[in-house]
């Protein structure tokens, strides 16, 4: 039976946190489902946004950021520092990107860890294309518009097949905040946006509406997306 992908858009800026908290709660709803449980599980959820400057480090990174490299990237109280599960090093998030982190069960939609992340990435590249930008993938993770120029960054993590995290879409970003870092770990490779490739106007609400139908489009066993209201939304945060 096809089901609907559920779209829940964070307004405006919000800090890391607040995503941090409706992810985990959605988290565990899914994994209350799993055997032994006889729950019904949740519908397959993603939650899009645009944060506050953050700088966040991957699972991999969890506890070897120095207190000197943490109140250097807090830039005097600008972002903040924190310590994600997801997969990858450190990168950036703020006003102007776009945050998208699909909740699902792999399973549900027949797909292989392998297979999600190629979602992933083949939904950015068609968004880009949509706004007219050539993007590709490289031997590196994420999506390029040129082997040394990456628009987006993908970072997740899975749990008894429940996905979390996702990417981070450069719409509008300030670019400046990637260059204080070695973004993602890559020496000698610079981050681009829409607006750096040419392409003004656009708002990460409006680019992350045209990614998540790209992302239903793609789940076997999903027909179309319903954005909660903004009512429905706060219910979310009620649990």
């Amino acid at each position: 039976m096809a089901q609907s992908l559920r779209h829940i858009h964070l307004p405006g800026i919000v800090p890391y946190s607040t995503a941090a908290r409706l992810q985990e709660s959605l988290v565990s709803r899914f994994l209350a489902s799993k055997p032994p449980s006889n729950a019904p599980a949740p519908s397959s959820h993603i939650i899009t946004a645009q944060f506050a400057p953050v700088y966040t480090c991957g699972r991999r990174e969890i506890g070897t950021v120095s207190p000197e490299q943490q109140k250097y990237l807090r830039a005097d109280g600008r972002a903040e520092f924190v310590e994600a599960m997801r997969g990858g090093q450190t990168t950036f998030h703020g006003p102007g990107q776009l945050v998208a982190y699909p909740i699902i069960d792999l399973r549900t939609h027949k797909l292989t860890p392998r297979d999600y992340v190629c979602l992933l990435e083949k939904s950015l590249i068609a968004t880009c294309a949509k706004y007219g930008i050539k993007a590709m993938t490289t031997e590196h993770t994420g999506v390029w518009t040129s082997p040394d120029d990456k628009i987006a960054a993908i970072g997740v993590h899975m749990r008894r097949n429940i996905t979390s995290h996702g990417v981070g879409l450069n719409v509008g970003t300030d670019l400046w905040w990637f260059d204080r870092i070695v973004a993602c770990g890559l020496e000698g490779k610079r981050t681009t946006s829409f607006e750096r490739e040419g392409v003004t106007g656009k708002s990460a609400e409006e680019v992350g509406d045209a990614y998540v139908k790209e992302i239903a489009g793609r789940l076997l066993g999903v027909e179309g997306v319903d954005r909660a209201g903004q009512e429905q939304v706060a219910e979310y945060f009620k649990v």
